[in-house]
């Protein structure tokens, strides 16, 4: 096998290993995907400013990420399905997560339930959380999230209504795959990925299914959900949530500096710049391009922190220096995951740290916090 030496080396092998249709999944964007490109180009736009005999010794990419110490400012997105990706997928994410010293974020329309992954970590992980038309269902999954030890919550604002996505119409997305010829021969075609998920103790979404009301099997989630999503969501509904909660409350997909000033009124301790990876709003600019502007409009009221495109250490740097406090990886490490599992997570976020620390170095820095516009040649 070729050494796999960036995260491209992990795509490519991930989508020779994952069936079609839980690949695309996580590998598109919405509509013309011309966002979910956007995301990941715009990065190109961005030049490092190189400098020379500088003392570079002694370095250190450590951060605080909402009040707790990690080892480099990068944090696991929430992925939907992730345990389609690979058996076991979120439980093995958070476990290298954990490894690397990194937060996980488990999302709630995950394949592990909440209480999996806290019996399988030692270290607390963040919790994602859609806001749902049954705030009886909302508020037990923040109740399961405490008692969990999560040590955040992640409220996504985006996703009030599903934005078209192409492919998994396509594909006919559904977990498990449905008895059809196309899912069939996917699966068939992906024998090792096949073998694993029979070891796999859950094969549907294990946070809503047995604990909504009314969905107890495939078929009944399939309604549930299509008629969940809350297109009421409002302010009001983001203060109920935090009072709920009580801990620390990041706030997901906040792309306009009105929004981000609202979320910091609201009392969000952070606030992530994200277009939901071009999944959503095809057409929107990309995370990168309005990150600057945000973190010009709140300045130090709230953390900043971003995620969209993001495919290597460099792009990490190159987000921290146009003003993100903490970046989050998603599909880079859904790649590692589908390519080889709890390693490949592993081997994408060492990928990931050294090349941090390289080019930190170069652009002779030693210390992330002193990280800033001042290494951009171009910076916004």
């Amino acid at each position: 096998m070729t050494k796999l030496c960036e995260v491209r080396d992990y795509q490519a092998l991930a989508r020779s290993r994952v069936p079609r249709m839980f690949y695309q999944y996580a590998d598109s964007g919405s509509w013309t995907e011309s966002t979910y490109r956007a995301n990941e180009s715009d990065f190109s736009n961005l030049n490092f400013r190189q400098r020379v005999a500088v003392d570079m010794s002694n370095r250190s990419l450590a951060k605080q990420l909402a009040g707790q110490h990690y080892t480099m400012p990068v944090a696991l997105a929430p992925i939907g399905m992730l345990g389609m990706q690979h058996a076991d997928g979120e439980i093995h994410a958070a476990r290298a997560a954990e490894k690397a010293g990194v937060p996980f974020t488990l999302s709630t329309m995950s394949i592990t339930p909440i209480e999996d992954v806290a019996a399988n970590t030692q270290q607390p992980f963040w919790f994602q959380l859609y806001v749902m038309r049954d705030k009886d269902f909302a508020g037990d999954l923040i109740d399961r999230a405490k008692a969990a030890g999560c040590s955040a919550l992640v409220l996504t604002l985006d996703l009030q209504i599903l934005g078209q996505r192409h492919n998994d119409l396509r594909n006919g997305l559904s977990a498990p795959p449905q008895f059809q010829l196309d899912h069939i021969w996917q699966v068939m075609t992906r024998p090792r990925w096949a073998l694993k998920m029979l070891t796999a103790k859950n094969k549907t979404f294990g946070n809503i299914v047995g604990h909504a009301k009314g969905v107890e099997n495939m078929t009944s989630l399939v309604s549930w959900t299509h008629d969940q999503f809350d297109p009421t969501l409002n302010w009001d509904d983001v203060e109920w949530i935090k009072d709920r909660w009580g801990g620390k409350l990041i706030l997901k997909g906040i792309m306009d500096a009105e929004d981000a000033r609202n979320a910091v009124n609201t009392g969000a301790d952070v606030i992530v710049v994200s277009n939901h990876g071009g999944r959503q709003l095809d057409g929107a600019p990309s995370s990168i391009r309005v990150l600057p502007e945000i973190a010009d409009a709140v300045g130090s009221r709230t953390e900043i922190h971003m995620d969209g495109g993001v495919r290597s250490g460099q792009d990490v740097l190159k987000a921290i220096c146009s003003g993100a406090h903490g970046v989050w990886l998603g599909r880079s490490f859904v790649y590692g995951l589908g390519a080889r599992g709890e390693a490949g997570v592993s081997e994408v976020l060492e990928i990931i740290r050294k090349e941090m620390d390289t080019t930190m170095a170069l652009c002779g820095e030693r210390l992330i916090e002193n990280m800033g516009p001042h290494n951009l040649y171009n910076a916004p």
